[in-house]
């Protein structure tokens, strides 16, 4: 079992920033690749962004491609992800989930195993 709590969520005008942190407990962090999801009201939970378990490689949505940073801390199990030039659109819960697969290329969410219990995250226009 892999536990995890996001943290960083808020308020934020457009054009400003925010970072997001999940913290990992449970089994060894190292081993599982890590994504980031965002889900709106009466949407689906889409892929923002992972990062392989060695945090060698990382993939992002086309939507949030040099905005978005998503980063690991294997040391201290902690993901996080930098949002940047954020946009009305970006308002959702934001969910951090860990796979046993140890690449980037995860997007679908039913390639995770685990999940977070997600942080809402709202810009203003």
């Amino acid at each position: 079992q892999v536990q995890l709590v996001e943290f960083g969520g808020g308020l934020v005008q457009a054009g400003g920033s925010l970072r997001l942190s999940c913290a990992a407990s449970g089994r060894t962090f190292s081993n599982y690749a890590m994504g980031w999801f965002r889900q709106a009201p009466g949407k689906e939970r889409d892929f923002v962004a992972a990062i392989s378990s060695s945090g060698s490689t990382t993939n992002y949505a086309d939507s949030v491609k040099g905005r978005f940073t998503i980063s690991r801390d294997n040391a201290k199990n902690i993901v996080y992800l930098q949002m940047n030039s954020l946009k009305p659109e970006d308002t959702a819960v934001y969910f951090c989930a860990a796979t046993q697969g140890r690449s980037s290329h995860y997007i679908s969410p039913t390639s995770y195993n685990y999940w977070g219990q997600g942080t809402q995250v709202t810009v203003s226009s």
